[in-house]
């Protein structure tokens, strides 16, 4: 095993032989949208990132499925799944079995199982003082999924959400993988504050973060201001307080947003210094964001500055 439990990263890999290591993760969630196809490509996209932040190339999956057959009926779970292939057919993934279970809320995700060779891994834990820290997606799709199932917005209000969540991290994964990075990790449920505490901790270094420049979607901290977001990001943000120091001038919803729980967010990188600038084009060649959002210093935990 060379990537385990230890320091929460995105996937397990187990080395096979000198030029080969699986890497394996698995992942699945209630429904943050409506349309049930548009939610199985969101859920295929999501479960396939953490392999993405590893470096790692996806080979095959298997479906899990907890679905209220009696009560939504065979239709809806074939677009859940029929979003789940199209997604996996566009990454080279093969689909090659799964389990369904019954239950009163439906839940879908992959266990998703690639390669990579053993001295190319891309772990949460490399991060180094000096090193420039890069955002691929914009933040905010928690809340604004809340909002929309408060109908506090319209669909068209969230459309650029869901385009950002069904984007596959595989060409900004390829960018960094040409370029050369310390450490990587995709933003998911613990929001930007929670994987960037991962990778302060695995890499024993802290992150400085610089909330301004932190990409958001549009009405996200309108939607904070009138206490429309998740259980899940109040909670993310109190669990984040005991790492996290805020400095005076960053605003109470912007604290709040960069804990939001993210659905298939982007990756977070960091860059040796050098670096950056070659990355920062090859995002952008991509088709991806490539949001300059902090730095990693010596010491522990994270620092967010105005």
């Amino acid at each position: 095993m060379l990537v385990g439990i230890e320091t929460a990263d995105d996937a397990g890999v187990y080395r096979l032989n000198d030029d080969v290591a699986l890497v394996q993760s698995v992942d699945f969630f209630t429904p943050v949208v409506d349309d049930p196809l548009t939610f199985g490509h969101i859920a295929a996209a999501n479960s396939l990132s953490d392999l993405y932040a590893m470096g790692a190339t996806p080979l095959c999956a298997l479906n899990i499925v907890a679905y209220p057959m009696e009560k939504l009926g065979p239709e809806v779970l074939a677009q859940i799944l029929a979003g789940g292939a199209t997604v996996t057919r566009e990454a080279g993934v093969a689909i090659i079995g799964g389990h369904t279970v019954e239950d009163d809320e439906p839940k879908y995700g992959l266990a998703v199982t690639g390669t990579v060779h053993p001295q190319h891994i891309v772990t949460n834990a490399g991060a180094k003082p000096g090193d420039l820290v890069f955002l691929t997606k914009a933040i905010g799709t928690g809340i604004l999924a809340s909002a929309l199932k408060k109908d506090a917005i319209s669909e068209h209000d969230m459309a650029p959400a869901i385009a950002s969540m069904v984007t596959l991290n595989s060409a900004a994964a390829q960018a960094m993988l040409r370029i050369g990075v310390d450490a990587a990790t995709d933003v998911t449920g613990f929001g930007i504050l929670g994987h960037a505490g991962e990778m302060a901790r695995a890499s024993r270094v802290r992150l400085r973060i610089t909330a301004s420049r932190v990409p958001l979607f549009p009405r996200v901290l309108d939607l904070i201001a009138v206490d429309v977001m998740p259980g899940g990001t109040k909670k993310n943000a109190r669990e984040h307080a005991a790492f996290t120091e805020f400095g005076r001038g960053v605003p109470e919803g912007m604290r709040l947003a960069l804990s939001d729980a993210q659905t298939s967010g982007g990756l977070l990188i960091a860059v040796p210094a050098e670096r950056a600038g070659a990355l920062r084009d090859a995002l952008l060649e991509a088709g991806a964001l490539a949001a300059e959002i902090g730095e990693v210093e010596e010491g522990s935990g994270i620092q967010v500055v105005e």
